[in-house]
Order: structure tokens, then C-alpha cells, then sequence
């Protein structure tokens, strides 16, 4: 071999070890993005799995809102009726019966009615008139009970309440 062949070897070699390690480097560089990018991919998409599965959860509990609230007036029509009964029929026993199967029902599947046994809280009581009594804020009469389905509000309760200071009746009726 003459002194070129080997120097001309030598520096090939040099480079070529030179040009490997930078290659590995290039490669294990791409390497470790693309499994970045996989890893926020994957959690990316966990995030939308467990998204999907709240708005679903949220959504069936939910759904049957609408059909509770129609089943409400039914409810409200049979305490009106039973409350211009006069005696106690077999009749009226029956009614009665289907109203307390309904509202099982109903609070089987989350319906909670809401309570008027206490102050005026215009967030979850809807207020339609006002009368003069001894303390302010007072609920003296309910006019439709209110109900709440899984935490939400379906329908707000009707009351009148009471004012402390003078005045006539107010109604809005």
C-alpha cells in the first residue's frame, strides 16, 4: 500500500465513525420525538375517553328530564283532584295509590321534590305574590311544588311570601 492509499484509508475511516455516530445521534433524536408525540397522542386520547364517558353519564342522567316534567302535571292533576274529595272512596284510596306509585317512580330515577318548609330563597324558589305577615321572607303558600332531578332544578316551587312591612296584597296571578 502506498502512503496515500493509507492516509487516504485512514481518513475515511475517521470519517465514516464520524458520520455513523452522527447518523445514531440523528436517529435516536427522531426516535425519542416520535415517541413523545406518541405518549401526548395516547394521553390526548384518554382525555377524550374519559370526556366521553362524563357527557354520557351527565346526558343519561338527564335524558328522561322532559318526560319527568310532563309526569309532574300529571302528579299535580291527581292532587288536585284528590283535594277536592270529600270522603274517602275506594275511589280516591285508588287514586291515591296510582299518585304514590308515580312519584316512587319518579324518585327512583333521581326526582327529589324541593323543600318550602323554609325562608324565600329566590335561587331555587320562584316567587309569585307577596302578603303582609309577621316575618320577611316567609313562604305562606305554595302554589306547585318544586322539584329537583340528580341536583338540577326541573321545576321551580310557586309560593307567596310573606313582608313584614304594610301594604296590600300583591298577586301576580
Amino acid at each position: 500500500m502506498t502512503e496515500k492509499s493509507k492516509k487516504k484509508k485512514a481518513e475515511d475511516g475517521g470519517d465514516t465513525s464520524e458520520e455513523k455516530e452522527d447518523a445514531l445521534a440523528e436517529a435516536n433524536a427522531k426516535a425519542e420525538e416520535y415517541l413523545n408525540i406518541a405518549r401526548r397522542l395516547q394521553a390526548d386520547f384518554d382525555n377524550f375517553r374519559k370526556r366521553t364517558e362524563k357527557e354520557n353519564e351527565e346526558f343519561r342522567k338527564f335524558a328522561a328530564a322532559g318526560m319527568t316534567k310532563s309526569m309532574l302535571t300529571i302528579a299535580d292533576d291527581m292532587d288536585r283532584a284528590l283535594g277536592t274529595a270529600e270522603e274517602e272512596t275506594e275511589l280516591v284510596a285508588g287514586i291515591r295509590g296510582i299518585r304514590n306509585n308515580l312519584m316512587k317512580i319518579l324518585e327512583e330515577n333521581g326526582l327529589t321534590e324541593i323543600s318550602t318548609d323554609c325562608k324565600f330563597d329566590p335561587n331555587i324558589h320562584e316567587a309569585l305574590c307577596t302578603v303582609e305577615g309577621d316575618a320577611d321572607g316567609d313562604i305562606a303558600e305554595v302554589f306547585q311544588k318544586g322539584y329537583r332531578m340528580n341536583d338540577r332544578i326541573i321545576r321551580y316551587p310557586k309560593v307567596k311570601v310573606t313582608k313584614k312591612r304594610e301594604g296590600e296584597e300583591e298577586c301576580q296571578e
